[in-house]
């Protein structure tokens, strides 16, 4: 595997391929400001979550609690929070394609927080998603309940937004055919997949599981888009980017996590092109108009339609429209006023002949949408 490069934010920043698939080392808003202007499909943001523990956390036994003490995860106060919250979020909203989205993880310390200065800053919400962990970590002093979830906020770059990724067929497909929820159920990372330093201990006190990754890539991007990390930690969403296709930038000030990331992201073996195609609908699909048929050639005015079983016929006029006897209007409107319905999907009922069976213009539709496609790519 290729080697995860890494980008001092001071150094220069001229080309895509300088940042794209690279760790830029530094603060998270002095580097987004060395990006371009909306340059990101995605961001993924797990900012410090401003715990305000006081002291050391002990279980029953005693034994103190490996809990988050690191000074990133402090502020001064609230004020402090905030202040910090909008710069980078105005940062990275900057960079944000206006057809891109953006997830912010917290706990009920700072969520809250977040989701009313990102409503100040323009950003439109989606959906609030809570991922509900199946081995939470215990209230030991057992004054509160058991802190269970985390809540992530999706949300487009405005109200006004149009073209956001969101594979939701696929989403249903993956889910036994029924629409995802947004509660999901996931462990918090254990095992191989922690990360350990040099003792034996938790290099990184929140590292994300990949499994949550995933389903945020697979939900909210395609293969090829970039996804932002501004706080890039160990490095599980660079990993998760790679073997998914995407393409990472992530943000981060501490070597020591920008080592163990690179090495792992390093590591890992994308997945092929086959592995990656994902499940779409026909809402996905390019509009296609009936008259784009004449307009390609491939279908000419004076040609006659029918239903399948030939009990009606329709002629095909110059200006996208058919006529059956004295009444002429869409493919739709003429296939359900000659069934007397109130509505018709006239690509499936009208067909032409051809080699003397008869073909649905369906099939005309999906030749120009490949050509669309094919043009667009």
């Amino acid at each position: 595997m290729s080697a995860v490069r890494l980008l001092d934010v001071r150094s220069s920043i001229a080309a895509e391929a300088d940042w794209k698939d690279t760790i830029l080392k530094g603060d998270c808003v002095a580097a987004l400001d060395r990006l371009p202007e909306k340059s990101i499909d995605l961001v993924f943001a797990d900012p410090p979550y401003n715990l305000q523990l006081e002291g050391d956390l002990h279980r029953p036994d005693q034994s103190k609690v490996d809990a988050v003490d690191d000074d990133w995860d402090r502020f001064e106060s609230f004020e402090a929070y905030d202040a910090f919250t909008r710069a980078w979020l105005l940062a990275a909203r900057r960079v944000l394609k206006p057809s891109g989205t953006i997830w912010v993880i917290g706990s009920y310390h700072n969520i809250f927080r977040v989701g009313a200065i990102m409503q100040d800053l323009g950003f439109w919400i989606l959906n609030d998603v809570v991922w509900r962990k199946t081995n939470p970590m215990p209230n030991f002093r057992g004054r509160r309940f058991q802190n269970a979830h985390e809540t992530m906020i999706w949300a487009s770059r405005d109200q006004k937004a149009k073209g956001y990724t969101f594979n939701y067929e696929a989403m249903k497909a993956s889910n036994d055919d029924v629409q995802m929820r947004s509660d999901w159920l996931f462990p918090i990372c254990t095992g191989g997949e922690r990360l350990k330093d040099a003792n034996g201990n938790k290099l990184h006190p929140t590292q994300k599981p990949e499994a949550l990754l995933a389903r945020i890539m697979a939900a909210s991007s395609r293969p090829g888009d970039v996804i932002l990390d501004p706080f890039f930690g160990s490095g599980t969403t660079g990993a998760v980017a790679r073997r998914l296709g995407r393409h990472f930038v992530g943000i981060e000030r501490e070597q020591a996590y920008i080592d163990a990331a690179r090495e792992r992201i390093a590591s890992v073996r994308p997945l092929a092109e086959a592995e990656l195609m994902t499940l779409t609908g026909k809402r996905a699909e390019p509009r296609v108009a009936f008259v784009s048929l004449l307009d390609a050639g491939l279908i000419k005015p004076g040609t006659l339609l029918h239903d399948a079983r030939r009990r009606w016929t329709a002629t095909v006029r110059a200006d996208g429209t058919i006529a059956v006897g004295n009444e002429a209007g869409s493919i739709h409107k003429m296939g359900a006023a000659v069934q007397g319905l109130d509505a018709c999907n006239g690509w499936t009922f009208w067909h032409y002949e051809r080699s003397g069976g008869m073909t649905p213009i369906d099939e005309l539709r999906r030749i120009v949408r490949v050509g669309m496609e094919k043009a667009g790519a």
